[in-house]
């Protein structure tokens, strides 16, 4: 039991540290004094850093399916399911500011490390993407689902970026806000209610970008 919990331990913390310094960056000690243990017993579970960064997407992987489950479960709407996810920006927005995304930014560095993980750590977005769909295609969205899907997580992730970089959260909210009205209109001009047309899915975000000029900024 006890060597369950000091593995669940380091799992958490080194989620923590490759979140908050980066995969590169956090050491073998930095994990083991964050958990208090000694260097001998952090190798009786973990003889490389790959084998915890392998632990650690395995853990978001899990948390990320648990989240999206729980939306499933609630019966809500595709709309109302797809705002949970937008407001996932504002639910973590203190660690965003401070950190970015901790998909987007683990995902980056390891490609910036040709690390064999890349690939692993970019199914966490897979994840997101495939929900996003399905619920753009119960919308009556059809074909156009993945491409809405892919655009949603595009903006989602380019707004945690800017908002990371200026340290700006009333950016951070008022892109939220706009998104969520953005996907109110889109649930009452879906193919399903409307005439579908060849490339639905780049009129519709176009149609965001238009939403949004007369919106007055303070």
């Amino acid at each position: 039991m006890g060597g369950a919990i000091t593995r669940d331990q380091i799992i958490e913390q080194a989620d923590r540290l490759f979140y908050e310094r980066g995969f590169e960056h956090a050491s073998f000690t930095d994990i083991a004094a964050a958990v208090g243990i000694s260097r001998g017993n952090f190798y009786y579970h973990f003889k490389t850093k790959d084998e915890i960064l392998d632990a650690v997407i395995d853990r978001r992987r899990v948390k990320v399916q648990a989240m999206l489950d729980g939306w499933e479960a609630e019966g809500r709407t595709p709309v109302e399911r797809v705002r949970r996810f937008v407001h996932i920006l504002i639910a973590n927005q203190t660690a965003i500011l401070r950190h970015g995304c901790p998909i987007g930014t683990l995902s980056t560095e390891l490609i910036k490390l040709n690390h064999t993980a890349q690939d692993r750590a970019a199914g966490l977005f897979t994840l997101f993407r495939d929900w996003l769909a399905r619920q753009f295609h119960a919308m009556g969205w059809g074909a156009d689902a993945d491409a809405l899907a892919m655009w949603v997580l595009a903006h989602s992730q380019g707004v945690a970026t800017l908002a990371n970089a200026f340290r700006d959260d009333a950016f951070l909210q008022r892109e939220v806000a706009d998104l969520c009205a953005w996907l109110e209109r889109l649930s009452v001009t879906s193919p399903s209610t409307t005439p579908a047309t060849v490339g639905a899915a780049a009129d519709v975000r176009r149609e965001f970008e238009v939403f949004r000029q007369p919106v007055t900024r303070a």
